[in-house]
């Protein structure tokens, strides 16, 4: 999700109002996404290096998600929708740290979509930590590094237990993954939306989904 600094900008707002436009953005495409039988989505919603944004842009953005937890939950779970956050969720602090438990706590049992929010997140400290995690098991004795696949390492991922992204939609005319899922985006199709995020709609979704639906995927291999 992109531009929603730029949105606020062009009508003359402040950015916070442009991040509040994005969460309304986000209502919208979790909403499509159940309509049209999606059955994984993960918003990349706050990197590990929005942290070095302007205090006052960094209070806002975590004041509206806390504000979302709270009032989106009995929503999510009455159309259920199963809510996860990956990241390091020890920089948001101990409130919003209850918040997050509290809201994939109620909404463990959704089944119609696996909306992941990502927070605090960054591919590359992502890789880092399941690197991390291998080396102390071989150090412990528990893990054989001749054994170490791929399977065995993803999941020590943030993603663990999640199937890789089939589809990748880059919005505001951006065209890069701005440390975005790197291991597990290594087949993944791109669509680049040339839209702001706060003006992202259930059509331009639909509209990437018509166009993902006429790749073909040969994940490395030739056909014919």
């Amino acid at each position: 999700m992109d531009g929603n600094r730029r949105w606020a900008e062009a009508r003359g707002l402040p950015v916070p109002l442009g991040h509040k436009a994005g969460a309304d953005a986000a209502r919208r495409t979790t909403e499509a996404c159940v309509k049209e039988g999606v059955g994984w989505l993960t918003l990349f919603a706050f990197s590990s290096e929005n942290w070095l944004r302007p205090i006052e842009e960094v209070r806002a953005l975590t004041g509206l998600l806390r504000l979302y937890l709270r009032s989106e939950v009995a929503t999510l779970a009455k159309e259920g929708v199963r809510l996860r956050v990956i990241g390091d969720r020890a920089r948001f602090g101990e409130d919003t740290m209850r918040e997050i438990a509290r809201a994939e706590q109620a909404t463990a049992g959704g089944t119609r979509l696996n909306l992941t929010v990502a927070l605090s997140y960054g591919a590359r400290a992502e890789i880092l930590s399941a690197a991390r995690a291998a080396a102390e098991a071989a150090r412990a004795g528990t893990l054989d590094p001749a054994t170490l696949d791929e399977a065995a390492f993803a999941g020590r991922l943030f993603t663990s237990g999640m199937p890789d992204p089939d589809l990748i939609i880059r919005t505001s005319g951006e065209q890069r993954l701005s440390n975005f899922l790197l291991w597990q985006a290594a087949y993944a199709e791109f669509v680049f939306q040339d839209v702001l995020w706060p003006d992202y709609s259930a059509a331009h979704l639909a509209q990437a989904i018509q166009d993902y639906g006429r790749r073909e995927r040969r994940y490395g291999a030739r056909t014919g």
